[in-house]
């Protein structure tokens, strides 16, 4: 089990507000060490070093290191599901015609997965979260997700009802429309050679997951 309480501050919380400067640097500074160390062994110590803040800060602001990590866990997953969303509102919200399903699906989706936009700690720190069973921290993972993943399927599950009012998709369940689709273009080889997978490869997967959506959701 994962262990982020492990570290509690003094008695109290204090009601100042954290300056919009601090915030940034704890939750950068936290985001790296949390990536490189992990969850379970980051140490307030080590937060606030690299967030170039003291340890009083830190304690005056969050009451103890869970609270801390699920609120640097929460802001890295809303920044990369930001990126995510913007992307559904440039390649999906416009379409009109169903002539340009398959295109704008198709593009969408390796925008998505090929994008750069999240930092290598961001992905490191998404990646300890997919292996955290919920029943482990379930806050903790609760938070994540509605932050990150819920979001962006939401937000996914959204364009496609759109999608289905202008008569491009058959959809009755659009969350699940969402799901199938996140699931069916994110597919790989395997998991040991996904992150050696070329950009011409992703692609292609891509658009197979695409063309399998399609098959199952067109109008």
């Amino acid at each position: 089990m994962i262990s982020t309480s492990s570290t509690s501050g003094p008695a109290g919380k204090s009601t100042s507000r954290l300056r919009p400067e601090k915030r940034a640097a704890i939750m950068e500074g936290g985001r790296k060490v949390l990536a490189q160390h992990g969850i379970e062994r980051a140490s307030i110590d080590a937060i606030a070093a690299a967030s170039k803040v003291s340890t009083r800060t830190i304690y005056k602001h969050f009451t103890d290191k869970s609270t801390l990590c699920t609120e640097i866990i929460a802001e890295s997953a809303a920044r990369v599901a930001e990126d995510i969303t913007v992307l559904i509102e440039k390649y999906l919200l416009g379409v009109t015609s169903a002539d340009d399903r398959e295109s704008a699906l198709t593009n969408f989706a390796t925008a998505w997965l090929l994008s750069d936009a999240p930092s290598e700690d961001h992905r490191i720190l998404m990646d300890q979260m997919h292996g955290i069973a919920f029943h482990e921290e379930p806050a903790l993972v609760e938070t994540w997700y509605r932050a990150g993943p819920g979001l962006v399927l939401d937000t996914l599950a959204a364009a496609f009802t759109t999608w289905g009012e202008r008569g491009l998709l058959l959809v009755q369940r659009s969350d699940i429309a969402a799901a199938h689709f996140a699931q069916l273009v994110s597919a790989r080889p395997n998991i040991v050679a996904s992150s050696k997978i070329s950009p011409r490869e992703r692609t292609t997967w891509v658009s197979a997951g695409v063309e399998v959506f399609l098959r199952a959701y067109r109008a």
